[in-house]
This record gives C-alpha cells, structure tokens and sequence, in this order.
C-alpha cells in the first residue's frame, strides 16, 4: 500500500491500514491465550474437542476476539476504514490483496472455527449482524465513488459482507461462504486487473468521469471486465450466480424474523450492487468521451490482457463448477459440518428465489441505466449533491467517527499523561535530587581536615551512645 512513497496519502493509508489491522491482531492474540489457557492447546482439533465442556461465557468471547480478528483483516465494520484508502498501491497488488487472499482470510477464520461459534450464538449472532451491516455500508459507499479504484474496493467490502453473513449463518452457510470466497476472488481479480488496464490506457487517470467510450479502443479489457461485472451482480450462469444467490437463499432459510431481516437485507444488497457495478461498466466503457486533452487509450499489452483473460473464464465457469453436484459443499462437509447438524430446508422453490432475486437485480441495472447512460455523465463531479451522496462520498462518515470517537480522545488522553509525567513524575525525581544535591553540599562543610575535629566528634558520638545504653538500663 505503501508502494509510491513519495506520495504522503501512499504512506499515510500504508500507516492507517497496518494501524487497524493491530487491533484485529489483539483480538486474535487474546484468542489464543483464551484457547491455550482453558484448553491447554492451540491446534483446531484440541479446541474443538475441549469447546463442548466450555462455560457458555467463554465461548462466547472466544468467538467475539475471532470477529474482531476477522473484522481487521477482512475489513468488515467497525474496522473498515482502512480498505478504501489502500487503493494508493500499484493495481496488481490491489487485485491481489483485495480480492483474492488477505482480506478473505477473516472468513476463512470465521469457517474454520466454526466449532466454536456453533456453541456460541450470541457471537454467532454478531457474525450475521457485522455481516449484514458491512454488506450494506459498501454497497451504498460504492454508489458514490467516481475513482475506479475505490468503487471495487468498496464493492470487496461488500462481498466480503456477504460472506461474513453467510459464515455467520452456521452449518447451512458455511459452504457457501466459502464458495462465494473462491468465486469472488476470480471476478474481482478479473476487475481490478481491468481497471487497471484501463488506467494504463488513460495514463493512470482513476477517475470514471474523465473516461467514457471505451469498448471499442478496448475490446479485450471491455469483454473481460464486462464478464466480470456480469459475474458479480449474479447473472446466471456465471460464477457469481451460484454463490450469491445462495447466500440470499440461505439467508432466508433462517426462517422468522431473523431470516425475514438477513434475506432482505441481502437481496437490497443485491440489488444496490448490481446498480454501482452497472454505473461503473457505463461511466468507462459507454456514452461520450469525456477523455482529458492528450490522453491517447488503447489496449493493454498481452502481458496485462492474458491474466483477465485466464480470470474471465473463472468468472464464468468457477461457480457451475463448484455447486452443480455439490462438489465443493461434499468436499468441505468434514470440516464444516463433521458432527453431520440437519441443515434444514428453506422451502422456497429455487426458481422463485432465482426469480426474485433476478427482478431486483435488474431494477438496479435500469435505474443505473436511466441515471448514467439516458442522461449525460458530467465529466466534473458537482458538489450539489443529496445528503445520502454526500455521506457515501465521505465513506458514511467511518472516519469522522473513528476520529471522534477514537483518535482526538487518544491524543487528549496521550497529552494528559504526558503533562503528569512532566508536570508530576519527572518534577518528584528532580525533586529528590534536588535535596540530594542540596543535603550533599551543606553535610559536605562538616569535613573540615582537622583531626581534632574527628575526634571530637568520635568522642561526642560515643559519649551519646554510652548515655543511651545507660538509661535503657536504668528504665
């Protein structure tokens, strides 16, 4: 992230993201001495043997430092802020870190330990809940984003709420997780690289309003990309069908309420990302050229364009082939669900779930469409805006808060240690030595060098001994 440091925003989100990620890595820290000192061991089949005869209040917490290590790494609320500003590193690493391994480690976390969390569910509970709000947050944050960059970036942090929700689902959504984890990391490696494609074409220019028109000058970045975006906002059958809409599937499988809120909630999402992901593929690749003076776009170099190519075809075969026959949900079942838990049936009919869920992705696409390509892009972004694009211009605030909340009472309270340590300790320490110093110079004047002097002192002082020993005799 802190590739270009010469660039002060380039090591200031490198600072911002190692920051935040410490406080997931305390949580993991407190994790394992929990482990080790309730079960005396840290390897996954000692925990999970000893978890059943765990008091339900250590469980509980043992789960809740989990989500806060996964929360750090796979940027899920309240420790999201640092993913939108790690875009300042080259495109490649971002496609690397973002989309296919760092930030996914969390719900690996998630999963792997499910053990732990099927005995606990009000940490479970908290899993749905972070989920199902960090899925929101990016999707709304990605509306408003005209960098490139940051609008996928965005966008990862709601997938990624996808699958923190799903994990948090227990047995049933395991798998799933897991299988939008695998499918997400080809099309959105396959986006980011295209972005960066497109970067290289407009000499490093991120923002979507200075693009526009690019399909034709780019045919193999447009087709990869596209695919990409058709993946990611579930058009069937490509990868992203089979793995999002069994998350909303799932989710619904709750039953009651709680089903009720996640499937909806899900299915907003789904619709919320199928409408930024539409204005994204339109303000780059249709419409007018709103291109800066100079700028000169064409296609990448084989180099840039195999690697999108090689991920456009796991963006549309990688979901068939995890899910049809149930290959990687058979695969997982050992470790996901060994005890064999009944994963009841949601009920819905598949068909009227795909449907439902295809009706509110395409009222997405449209009014994207009605927005981006029927009315013109301005290539400047007006500052007149609704209040909700303000707020998702500014990340809904996660900074402000953060700054608030954590960071001006950090600093106030490193002041007033500070002046106690100056005003205070430090003036104590001086204070004795001080007298030190002092006494030293006035006991000092008693050494005067004459011999009689010592000896009268001698005298004196054993005079006063002899007279103490008297009277302790005498009493």
């Amino acid at each position: 992230i802190g590739f270009w440091s010469h660039k002060p925003s380039a090591a200031s989100a490198a600072k911002k993201a190692f920051i935040v990620n410490r406080v997931g890595d305390v949580g993991l820290a407190i994790a394992v001495m929990v482990m080790f000192a309730q079960f005396g061991t840290l390897s996954y089949a000692g925990v999970f043997r000893g978890a059943p005869a765990a008091s339900p209040a250590t469980l509980t917490a043992l789960g809740l430092l989990l989500l806060l290590a996964a929360c750090a790494k796979s940027a899920q609320l309240p420790l999201q802020s640092w993913l939108g500003d790690a875009m300042e590193g080259p495109t490649p690493v971002s496609a690397l870190i973002h989309a296919a391994t760092m930030v996914t480690a969390g719900v690996y976390l998630i999963v792997r330990s499910g053990p732990v969390f099927n005995l606990a569910p009000n940490a479970q509970l908290a899993v749905t809940i972070v989920g199902a709000a960090t899925l929101l947050f990016g999707a709304i944050i990605g509306c408003a984003k005209d960098d490139i960059k940051k609008a996928l970036a965005a966008s990862t942090m709601s997938q990624i709420g996808y699958m923190v929700l799903a994990a948090g689902l227990g047995p049933a959504g395991y798998a799933v997780a897991i299988m939008h984890l695998l499918t997400h990391g080809f099309f959105k490696a396959g986006l980011f690289l295209g972005a960066g494609s497109v970067m290289h074409a407009m000499d490093d220019e991120v923002d979507m309003r200075h693009y526009g028109g690019l399909r034709a000058l780019m045919p193999v970045t447009f087709v990869t990309f596209g695919l990409g975006y058709l993946a990611i906002i579930g058009v069937p059958p490509l990868a992203g069908f089979y793995s999002k809409d069994a998350i909303i599937e799932t989710a619904f499988a709750a039953g009651g309420l709680r089903g009720a809120l996640l499937g909806g909630i899900a299915l907003l999402g789904a619709a919320i990302t199928a409408f930024y992901m539409t204005r994204v593929m339109l303000m780059t690749f249709f419409g007018r050229k709103r291109w800066k003076q100079g700028a000169h776009p064409h296609e990448s170099p084989a180099i840039m364009t195999a690697p999108m190519v090689i991920l456009a075809v796991g963006s549309v075969s990688a979901g068939a082939l995890l899910a049809i026959g149930g290959r990687l949900a058979n695969w997982l079942e050992p470790v996901v669900n060994p005890a064999g838990i009944h994963v009841a049936d949601h009920g819905i009919p598949v068909w009227i779930m795909t449907t439902v869920t295809m009706s509110v992705v395409a009222v997405g696409v449209l009014i994207a469409c009605i927005k981006y390509a029927v009315r013109p892009v301005s290539g400047i972004a007006t500052s007149w805006v609704s209040g909700p694009t303000t707020a998702a211009r500014q990340d809904l605030y996660g900074d402000a808060f953060n700054e608030a909340v954590f960071m001006r009472p950090g600093q106030a309270l490193s002041r007033s240690l500070v002046s106690v340590d100056n005003r205070g300790i430090d003036r104590i320490v001086e204070g004795v030595a001080g007298l030190v110093a002092g006494s030293s110079v006035r006991i000092r004047l008693l050494q005067n060098g004459f011999a009689r002097s010592y000896a009268l002192s001698v005298f004196v002082g054993a005079t006063l001994v002899v007279a103490a020993l008297a009277l302790v005799r005498m009493w």
